[in-house]
């Protein structure tokens, strides 16, 4: 048996993991944003295994500061790290928002939360080594701009969800040539293409397929042994955006993460 802490567990393609693992024999660590609807999906898991929820708003570094110690403090035995919690571009021509620390917000919740989640969560999962971390990306992927990493400029949902996708891509890479012989692998994936979730209807998308379909890509890449700093494609070892791989650019991403998380 695993422990598995899964973000954005209470709804869409992380509630989907979430019961095929706990069903599968692992203690699931689901975490949720709304207290009432972490507490029923717990309730709901431990109909089927072993779970219990955690409570925080992405959206605030501080709140994801304070997951990292509580998952730390109260399971000191985790294995594996699925991100999942994301935005999506949000409603057509929908307005520029800002996440509680002034950071444009799908840059803040779909990158700099997990940078700082894995960062907080790191000492444990090196001390359960062999450990994994999972990044659920998207094949949409657009460089940052440096010169304007927060897109105060030509404001648009989807290009905000595509650059926090493609800086997520990158520091996988990065964080996977720094973890290389400690027993931590991390990878990418694109789980599946317009999944059947609130934020793909939410940009007046008709789904394409269902979180059945992009859960087994997350599942293979949480209880398989599948190397480390890869991409993939649902299941299929795949590319990501080839500046994600550029040494310079990802060079420049840290150094602006740095910067914005010192804010």
């Amino acid at each position: 048996m695993s422990t598995v802490l899964i973000t954005g567990a209470a709804s869409g393609l992380g509630r989907y993991v979430a019961f095929e693992s706990v069903r599968s024999g692992h203690l699931v660590l689901a975490h949720g944003r709304d207290a009432a609807r972490t507490e029923r999906l717990v309730e709901e898991l431990r109909t089927e295994g072993e779970a219990q929820g955690f409570v925080a708003d992405l959206a605030s570094l501080a709140e994801v500061r304070r997951l990292g110690a509580e998952v730390s403090a109260a399971q000191p035995r985790l294995d594996v790290l699925i991100n999942n919690a994301g935005l999506g571009g949000g409603p057509r021509g929908s307005d520029r928002e800002i996440s509680a620390d002034g950071h444009e917000l799908r840059l803040a919740v779909n990158y700099l939360a997990p940078v700082v989640l894995t960062r907080a969560l790191l000492p444990v999962l090196r001390a359960n080594a062999p450990a994994r971390i999972v990044n659920v990306g998207s094949a949409g992927q657009e460089p940052l701009d440096f010169d304007d990493p927060e897109l105060t400029r030509g404001y648009s949902g989807v290009s905000a969800y595509c650059r926090s996708k493609f800086a997520l891509a990158a520091y996988t890479f990065t964080l996977a040539e720094e973890l290389r012989g400690s027993g931590v692998s991390v990878n990418v994936l694109h789980p599946a293409t317009y999944m059947d979730t609130a934020m793909v209807r939410e940009g007046g998308i008709t789904p394409w397929n269902s979180v059945a379909d992009g859960a087994p890509g997350v599942l293979a890449l949480a209880t398989q042994d599948a190397g480390t700093g890869g991409y993939f494609d649902g299941t299929r070892p795949a590319r990501a955006h080839e500046r994600a791989y550029d040494g310079e650019t990802r060079k420049r991403l840290e150094t602006v993460t740095g910067q914005l998380l010192a804010m």
